[in-house]
Order: structure tokens, then C-alpha cells, then sequence
């Protein structure tokens, strides 16, 4: 019998339309010693805290299942953010939670946000077949609050997206606008992400409270130095987290995340010393650079910046060469120039400011 042999570059009929268009995310690493790309934090986390998450590794059973829905760390974490535990939902990333959030309220609905924002909404959306709307921010980059609310009343309901500070300007609205937005968005799942918000100092904790369709979406990757890890978290109301947690899949924090958690949140003190230094070396970056001829470093509320250059392939080549890597954002809209730079240790930022004081 003759084998038929499988026609060239056969594509498997199953695979959905939407996802064969979207292009994989983007993001390519690059081997070089200073990394300012991906907006962590500069520092490891403490090794007297490795020492200790590692003594109770020792201790834990490896060939048991961790807790099916993470509860303890719920409690850990509800505790630390004076929440109600059952309003804590908890996944491996803040991106997994985005992905579950179209799936909640987007697939056959609308997801609004603005442009640009971070990357995952939009990539989630057109995955999950979602209607993607996008409103330019305003040229400050502040929410286009008026042209949002047309676009709430124009579309069926799904999931509006508001980061606080934006991811990838940093910049942080005001309560005015985002309570003007609330009050419009009754019927949809408001999603306020604030990944970035240890660095800007604020907290729209209370803003959930008030609107039980809203949530906030935090982070471990960031403020904490954890991103390895892969641990984030959304806290919502119990019926907003209820539905949410439907969707995460069981068993999806294991044992060595769960006992990192523990001790972190155990030592809080350690992350918000490093906000400190942040920040401190924000501000010493952005007045190093506020007379260079050929940049421009814009304001920022988080632990990275975006700054602008005239060419912004030929600064990021400049940067390369001299053992820095950022991430080009000139593609995105209003951003034409731009690269982010997260902010480093204070050595890593005296090579990347020597570095910029030599691009000309």
C-alpha cells in the first residue's frame, strides 16, 4: 500500500482565523550586560529571603498538588492589602489575568482602551475574537475621557481597560476622569491596571469599592523584583472575582511561586526601599539628560520613562553599542522617536546617562 505523503506546508484546517492574524508578541532578547528593556526591577530579590524561601522549599512535598485556588495566599495577600480574601484572584501574571478578562467579559463583546497602552490588551482581544476599540490618548497623553464615554455608548458592553500609571507613557490621570469614566461604564467590567503603581504613589483601591463591576489589576513582577516568579493578582468584588476565578485553571500556582509569595509578603520592607531608590534615580536621569540637544526624556510616574529622538533606530543602535538595551516603541501611536528605558542601579544609570551625553 502506498503512503500518501502530507501536502507541503499543509495548515491544520482547526486553527482558528483569528489567531493565525496575529503576529506572536513581540519581544526578542538580547544578550547584553545592562537590561533596561522589560521594565524589572534592577535588583534580585534579597538572598537572606532566598535563604529562607529555600529552607521551607525543603520542607514542602513536591509530589503533592499545590492548593487548588492558592486560598492561603489569598488570605496572605488580602491581608496585605486590607482586602477581602474572596475578592483576591490570583494567576501566574497579571497578563494571564488580562487574557481571562476578555474571556470573561470581551469574546462576543467589546474590549475599549486607548492607544497606545500596553500591548496584551489588544493582542488578547483579537486572539479571543473580541471587538477591539482603541481611542488616541490625548497629546499629553492624558484619558480621552470624553471620546471613551462615546465610544461605551456606541458599543456592546465588554471590558474597559484604564492602566494607572499608562504602561507605556506612565502617566497617571486624574480621579476626575477616571470617576467620569466609572460612572459611564456601569454595564462593562472596568479593569484600572495598576502594575505600575507602588512608583506613582497611588492606590484606586477605593474606586473598586465604590463600583462593584470594577477591579484592580496589581503585580509582584514589578515593585517587588519578582518577575521570574510569574505572580499577579486582581482584586474585585465578590462578584466580579466569583466569575473570574471560573476561569482559572486549577492548580495553577505552584510551590516554589506560593512560597515565594509567603516570604515577601513577610518582608514588605525590602520592596519599598527599592521604590525609594527608583524614584530617587528617576529624577537624577531625567535632570542629567533635561538640557541634551537631541533628546528628550518625558515625564513619568512609573519605573520606566519613554524618551524621545530624533531616530530612534539610530539611538538604540547607539545605546546597543555601548552594552544597553531598551525597547523601541517609535512604531506605536504618538510615540514616533521613542524608546522606554526602565529605570537601572545607579551604575547602570551613570553608563546609560554617559552613554547619551555621547549621542549627538
Amino acid at each position: 500500500m502506498t503512503v500518501q505523503e502530507p501536502a507541503a506546508h499543509a495548515e491544520p484546517a482547526g486553527i482558528r482565523p483569528a489567531v493565525r492574524a496575529v503576529p506572536a508578541y513581540p519581544f526578542t532578547s538580547i544578550d547584553v550586560p545592562i537590561k533596561l528593556d522589560q521594565n524589572e526591577s534592577p535588583y534580585d530579590f534579597p538572598e537572606e529571603l532566598k535563604q529562607e524561601v529555600y529552607r521551607r522549599l525543603a520542607e514542602r512535598d513536591f509530589n503533592r498538588y499545590p492548593d487548588l485556588h492558592a486560598d492561603a495566599l489569598k488570605h496572605l495577600i488580602g491581608r496585605y492589602e486590607d482586602w477581602p480574601h474572596t475578592g483576591v484572584v490570583l494567576t501566574p501574571g497579571s497578563n494571564v489575568l488580562i487574557k481571562i478578562l476578555t474571556e470573561l467579559a470581551g469574546i462576543e463583546q467589546t474590549v475599549l482602551t486607548t492607544n497606545p497602552t500596553f500591548s496584551v490588551y489588544s493582542l488578547e482581544a483579537q486572539l479571543l475574537d473580541a471587538t477591539l476599540v482603541q481611542v488616541p490618548l490625548n497629546p499629553d497623553f492624558s484619558l480621552p475621557a470624553a471620546a471613551l464615554k462615546t465610544e461605551l455608548a456606541r458599543h456592546k458592553p465588554g471590558v474597559l481597560a484604564i492602566a494607572q500609571p499608562h504602561a507605556p507613557t506612565g502617566h497617571i490621570d486624574t480621579d476626575a476622569d477616571l470617576l467620569e469614566l466609572l460612572e459611564a461604564a456601569r454595564d462593562w467590567v472596568v479593569v484600572i491596571d495598576e502594575a505600575y503603581h507602588q512608583f506613582s504613589g497611588t492606590d484606586r483601591r477605593d474606586l473598586v469599592r465604590r463600583y462593584p463591576n470594577a477591579l484592580s489589576l496589581r503585580t509582584f513582577s514589578k515593585a517587588w523584583g519578582l518577575a521570574g516568579i510569574r505572580a499577579g493578582y486582581a482584586l474585585a468584588g465578590p462578584e466580579v472575582a466569583e466569575n473570574l476565578q471560573k476561569l482559572v485553571s486549577a492548580f495553577n500556582v505552584n510551590v516554589m511561586t506560593e512560597t515565594v509569595l509567603e516570604v515577601a509578603l513577610e518582608h514588605p520592607e525590602y520592596m519599598k526601599a527599592r521604590i525609594e531608590q527608583c524614584l530617587r534615580e528617576r529624577a537624577r536621569i531625567q535632570a542629567a539628560l533635561a538640557d541634551h540637544p537631541n533628546c528628550q526624556v518625558l515625564p513619568s510616574q512609573a519605573n520606566f520613562f519613554l524618551m524621545r529622538t530624533p531616530n530612534a533606530d539610530l539611538a538604540y543602535a547607539h545605546l546597543l553599542a555601548h552594552g544597553i538595551v531598551t525597547r523601541r516603541q517609535d512604531n506605536l501611536h504618538m510615540l514616533q522617536g521613542c524608546l522606554r528605558v526602565a529605570v537601572g542601579t545607579p551604575q547602570e544609570n551613570d553608563r546609560f546617562i554617559a552613554a547619551m551625553k555621547a549621542f549627538h
